[in-house]
């Protein structure tokens, strides 16, 4: 590819430009270079998570210029990058790690045959994370970058921002198309409506940008006509069709300002771009894609029972893709397609050569007989000022309206626009719909909005995911200021005590809890059915209700059921293997810290009020030391092992990741970086390492952390061969531990067994009410019993039982007031100060700043 060849011909001129830093083009192709070296002359698949940084695109452009295939995916997506590790067995994997780009080699050489030809790989659009990929050579990149550099008319002076993710084909040509010319390109994830976005464009002097069509939609309300742009050359869209209306717009909008708009038209099998439609032709062909790129042409192939004048649009030109990728036996595939691309669009050719797209083959469904047009029904709808996506059912048409209330009239006009009956139209209402990561309605997505619903079930059609709702859930809950669409429970450093609660009351909001709801983004919610009679409750939830309940019986001698708390200790491992392993490093460690602090401080109140009161234990069972400095053999002060083992365990453990080293081989080798853990765990359990007090090894830190370590191998298995490794190690471990006590041995094995094979537990909704609360008070329970029943215990064991619970339930109700209070504070303070200490007024606040407080794992 020539202009990853002769990027030094440029030389001093800016290529790269950030906030940070600008990178002239001498100084990329001696960092390209470099790069290259470190991926080796052996020719192997490199798969690269895209960002819109600079390690990153230095590294990509390296594995262009050595030769290596290069499978470009959604740096964003964690789920879909181990998706196509699992599916490709890439031979390097390149991904940025909290702001750190990581080369893993998994081999010498490659494992793969690959094509001389094959360049570059990438998902389509709507199949991001899917297996099926497209395969292009170095021919079809190098020709569409000229295609494209050609007709936008690039210059050396230009200056693109980048609007889009560079794993898109969209984005990353503009990163290509200017880079072939010598034009800088101005790297930022920002979103257009943020200030900042516009800030960084104009400092830079930027002249130009991409987008989708929901970037127009972002760029309408955020006020785009009031922005001062000086160097604005002209604007791109593509992406998706625009309305007729909305181009007239922005094209009429582009005279009166200095700049042009173009129209474009392209998929992925065509590299990027297929079409444009010169900004002088907007006005008249406002619904056209427009002319063939340079070297490109279009020709219409008849199709049965397709509209008069219509056809499938089929392009022909150096850009069209080798063909698909489905498995890594196909990387040696050569072209399977000569250079022609079926589109699967109809269109008809309109004066002059424009070419309008009026549907696409796959969106055309038949229902009652009738061909309906989806396209033209959401085009319709669109008119009318609703967004909206349609789906065909089998004996009906779904439509999913964004942001609407008037039910009705959505399914009137809908069977108006396409012929069908009323009653063959369903409409679904939502806050917003379902996005790719790229801005496309996602398809897919709306599909599964509707596949629960029925015809004739009103509730499902107007369930509703009310985003805002959501938002207002996770501030309320989780305690943070920061909360948006893109935010998860994760994200916002949720954790177990948060995550009772929080499932609790989004069940309730959505009327299901959905799968993985934890790492699920808030916009990414979809609505359901309410099931009435039964819910699934999680069973590290219901284990924590019963050991609580359990751990105080057994102290007030309603029963002898003992091990509860060494059950929860596996709870607290499987927690924070789900709750902090998937977030970066810098991150994981502020979440820990502040879960740390929710469980140490609220401990230390509590038993510096109990000792200044009643003088019953050491000082240093106030300061959570006990465990260090407090006396040998049992005393009462051991009776908050518990809470110091936790503690303890937590620190050392994110002590330990913070190596970056260490944080890499976790990441790469989740299961078996737990289960060496439980190797470490068992030294000092079967006395090869000696710590703690001899007279206490059971509850020391040291000697039970080997159960936590269990509970993070149950959250990171994968397989069932996994699942049955934990088991074994459960079954083999945990007997002999307690000093012959069966009983207990059989409540640690089964509490952990449940843990490794169970997601969920079905109950009645009253019953998971009562475990979320018992969960959610657990910490609370088990601090504030002791002082509860020891008065009640001899003469009234049941008011015992019924005030400890009720009295740590108390407790914690008042920590989240406390801690809803703090935020409630700061907000105000927040909004009283406009201008806090440490910014400036034209500065936005640095990213310490705006990260919220964090909340609790135990």
């Amino acid at each position: 590819m020539r202009f990853v060849l002769h990027l030094e011909d440029f030389g001093d001129a800016p290529a790269l430009i950030t906030q940070q830093e600008t990178v002239t083009y001498s100084d990329l192709a001696d960092r390209v270079h470099r790069a290259t070296a470190r991926l080796g002359n052996t020719r192997r698949l490199v798969l690269i998570a895209g960002a819109n940084e600079i390690d990153v695109l230095v590294v990509y452009l390296a594995a262009l210029l050595a030769g290596h295939p290069v499978l470009l995916a959604p740096g964003d997506h964690p789920a879909a990058f181990e998706g196509l590790i699992a599916a490709y067995r890439p031979d390097v994997v390149v991904r940025s790690i909290d702001g750190t780009v990581t080369i893993e080699e998994r081999g010498d050489g490659s494992a793969h045959v690959l094509h001389p030809d094959l360049a570059l790989l990438l998902s389509t659009s709507g199949s991001t994370g899917s297996p099926k990929l497209v395969r292009l050579s170095h021919r079809n990149v190098q020709s569409n970058a000229e295609s494209i550099a050609e007709y936008l008319d690039i210059r050396s002076t230009d200056r693109a921002v980048t609007t889009l993710p560079m794993h898109y084909c969209y984005g990353l040509s503009v990163i290509h198309s200017h880079l072939l010319r010598g034009a800088a390109v101005i790297l930022t994830s920002r979103s257009v409506t943020d200030p900042a976005f516009w800030e960084l464009f104009r400092d830079h002097r930027g002249t130009s940008f991409a987008g989708v069509p929901y970037t127009f939609d972002l760029l309408d309300r955020f006020g785009f006509d009031e922005l001062d742009l000086p160097d604005l050359r002209y604007i791109t869209q593509a992406g998706g069709r625009l309305s007729p209306d909305r181009v007239r717009a922005y094209t009429q909008s582009g005279r009166e300002r200095g700049w042009d708009f173009f129209v474009m038209y392209g998929q992925t099998e065509a590299t990027a771009r297929m079409a444009y439609l010169p900004p002088e032709l907007a006005s008249d062909y406002p619904q056209s894609i427009g002319r063939a790129v340079p070297g490109g042409s279009f020709r219409l192939e008849p199709i049965t029972d397709a509209p008069d004048g219509t056809g499938e649009l089929i392009y022909t030109g150096p850009n069209v893709m080798l063909g698909y990728a489905h498995t890594p036996e196909d990387l040696g595939l050569g072209d399977v397609l000569e250079g022609e691309l079926r589109t699967g669009d109809l269109a008809r050719q309109i004066d002059g050569g424009v070419y309008e797209v009026v549907g696409r083959r796959s969106r055309f469904v038949k229902i009652f007989g009738l061909r309906i047009d989806l396209q033209q029904v959401e085009s319709t709808l669109a008119e009318q000022g609703l967004t909206a996506c349609c789906v065909g059912g089998t004996d009906d048409m779904i439509v999913a309206v964004e942001g609407a209330s008037d039910l009705e009239a959505i399914r009137s006009a809908s069977a108006r626009a396409c012929g069908l009956p009323v009653a063959a139209v369903r409409v679904c209402l939502v806050d917003e719909l379902p996005r790719t990561g790229t801005g496309k309605p996602d398809l897919r997505a709306v599909a599964e909005l509707v596949h629960h619903a029925t015809p004739d079930s009103p509730e499902a059609e107007s369930t509703v995911v009310d985003t805002a709702a959501l938002r207002t859930l996770y501030a309320e809950v989780l305690h943070s200021g920061q909360v948006t669409d893109d935010s998860s429970f994760v994200s916002l450093g949720g954790d177990s005590l948060s995550y009772v609660q929080m499932s609790l009351r989004l069940e309730r909001m959505l009327g299901y809890l959905p799968q993985n709801w934890h790492t699920t983004a808030i916009k990414d919610f979809v609505p359901t059915p309410r099931r009435r009679w039964w819910r699934a409750v999680e069973t590290n939830v219901l284990l924590r209700a019963v050991a609580i309940v359990l751990i105080v019986g057994s102290h007030i001698r309603l029963f002898g059921v003992l091990g509860g708390a060494h059950v929860l200790l596996g709870v607290a491992g499987y927690n924070f293997a789900r709750f902090h392993l998937a977030t970066p490093r810098t991150e994981r460690v502020r979440h820990v810290l502040g879960s740390v602090a929710r469980i140490a401080v609220p401990s230390m109140v509590w038993l510096g009020v109990v000792i200044a009161l009643t003088g019953d234990y050491l000082v240093t069972s106030a300061l959570l030391l006990n465990g260090i400095l407090g006396p040998d053999g049992w005393t009462p002060e051991w009776r908050y092992w518990f809470i110091e083992a936790i503690v303890y365990i937590l620190l050392v453990v994110i002590a330990v990741l913070s190596i970056p080293l260490i944080d890499r081989v976790e990441r790469r080798h989740s299961f078996w970086f737990a289960m060496a853990l439980v190797g470490v765990g068992l030294l000092p359990r079967y006395r090869v390492i000696e710590l703690g007090d001899g007279n206490n090894l059971i509850l020391s830190a040291s000697m039970v952390f080997w159960l936590f370590a269990l509970g993070w191998a149950a959250a990171t298995s994968t397989t069932v061969w996994h699942r049955m490794i934990v088991t074994a190690v459960i079954a083999a471990t945990v007997p002999g531990y307690f000093s012959g006590d069966l009983q207990r041995e059989l409540l640690v094995i089964g509490g952990l067994g449940l843990l490794v094979w169970l997601e969920s537990v079905p109950c009645p909704p009253v019953l998971s009410r009562i475990a979320g609360v018992l969960a959610s008070a657990s910490l609370y329970i088990y601090l504030t019993h002791f002082q509860v029943y020891l008065p009640l215990r001899e003469d009234h064991p049941w008011l015992a039982f019924a005030l400890s619970i009720l009295v740590g339930i108390l407790f914690w109700q008042a920590v989240t007031v406390t801690l809803a209070l703090r935020r409630w504070v700061g907000a105000a303070r927040a909004k009283s100060d406009p201008n806090p200490a440490g910014t400036s007024s034209g500065s936005p606040p640095s990213h310490a700043a705006e990260m919220p407080g964090r909340s609790p794992v135990a």
